[in-house]
C-alpha cells in the first residue's frame, strides 16, 4: 500500500489540460470522472477496464482527495466507506 502523499501526487493540475481541474497523472482523466463513476456504483474493476491506462492506486488517490478536501460530515463518511469497500478488493 502506498503512503498518502504518494498517493496524492498522483493527483496533478495543470491550468491547460481540462482547464486546471484535477486529474490522474497528467492524463485527461478528471478526478471528478472516476468520483462520478465510483457514485454510480461503477465497480473499480469496470473503471480500470474502461480506462486500461489507469492502475488501482489511481482511483485510491482519487478517493483520499476527495477525502481530504470536503468539510461536509455525511459526505466524509461516505467517501470513507468507499474507501474501505475499495481496499478490501
Amino acid at each position: 500500500m502506498q503512503s498518502t502523499n504518494s498517493l496524492l501526487n498522483r493527483i496533478t493540475y495543470n491550468p491547460k489540460q481540462c482547464g486546471g481541474i484535477p486529474c490522474i497523472r497528467g492524463m485527461r482523466i478528471r478526478v471528478s470522472d472516476i468520483l462520478d463513476m465510483l457514485a454510480e456504483n461503477v465497480s473499480s474493476g469496470e473503471i480500470l477496464e474502461d480506462f486500461p491506462d489507469l492502475e488501482a492506486e489511481d482511483i485510491q488517490a482519487c478517493l483520499l482527495f476527495a477525502f481530504r478536501r470536503t468539510n461536509i460530515p455525511k459526505l466524509t463518511v461516505l467517501i470513507f466507506g468507499l474507501m474501505l469497500n475499495f481496499l478490501q478488493i
